[in-house]
């Protein structure tokens, strides 16, 4: 594995630490190699729902991924929780500064660079991007058999020494509906970036990982410890990174000229 370079600002999301499909074993590996300034949880990192419906998968990967998260705090890092909808009731803490982290609804991040990023879970969109119905719940379903497979079948890729290879993320490529809903929810995020006059955004949700330049603005996806296994960071010069679990670079924007010094890390939206 790569170890990741010190970053200035990392963002990870949708965890779903608890369920049994989150990774927490490589997600662990991350957080015991990763350096930066400040650390995004964005949402559904611990998944209160799953829990409450259904028995907690929770052993010792979990726990390795909870005492790196005190690990990073001790060394300095700064953790910012912006909690999703598996994580709602963390929600209640919104605006508080708590011994380990601070809670926020939604922040703005200013880049090296100074880019102003909004950053935010994504379930904000849900009446704009889901349909409802008999499909959805039938969507929601189908999901989570695949979700299944995909951890049988690397379970036997591991096996043989292969890496890991997401095939619900090879299935929802090949869904015309499913690229369909993705993309309704990438233009409702720059939207709202561009109505608050920012340039950008950072967000989560989907487990749909990208980084991409859109007509002058950044949309950042930090992906999933479900699927895509992927965190965002930030380097010092304010260059944008998304990074495999492995800490491997998949797709990168360059920092803007600077014209002028940037204020603080992030302030509240």
């Amino acid at each position: 594995m790569t170890s990741p370079s010190p970053c200035r600002t990392v963002f990870l999301s949708d965890v779903h630490l608890g369920s049994r499909h989150c990774h927490a074993a490589e997600l662990a590996d991350f957080l015991e190699r990763l350096q930066c300034e400040r650390l995004y949880l964005v949402g559904d990192i611990v998944d209160l729902w799953w829990m409450s419906k259904r028995r907690a998968a929770w052993g010792a990967a979990q726990n390795r991924v909870v005492e790196a998260l005190h690990a990073l705090s001790r060394q300095g890092t700064e953790l910012v929780y912006v909690p999703g909808n598996h994580d709602r009731a963390v929600r209640r803490f919104c605006g508080l500064v708590l011994p380990a982290m601070q809670v926020r609804r939604r922040a703005i991040h200013v880049t090296a660079d100074g880019r102003r990023l909004l950053v935010v879970h994504g379930d904000e969109y849900d009446g704009i991007t889901h349909f409802g119905g008999l499909q959805e719940r039938f969507g929601d379903w189908l999901y989570y058999r695949i979700l299944t497979g995909n951890g049988l079948l690397n379970g036997v890729r591991r096996r043989f020494g292969l890496r890991y290879w997401s095939l619900s993320e090879f299935l929802k490529r090949q869904s015309s509906a499913a690229e369909r809903y993705i993309e309704r929810f990438v233009q409702a995020g720059l939207h709202d970036a561009r109505r608050r006059g920012l340039d950008g955004i950072v967000c989560g949700h989907i487990h749909r990982a990208a980084l991409v330049s859109r007509d002058g603005l950044v949309y950042a996806n930090d992906g999933d410890w479900v699927e895509s296994l992927t965190a965002l960071a930030e380097d010092h010069d304010g260059t944008l990174r998304l990074l495999s679990y492995r800490g491997e670079t998949l797709a990168e924007i360059a920092p803007r000229l600077r014209l002028v010094q940037p204020g603080p890390l992030a302030h509240a939206a």
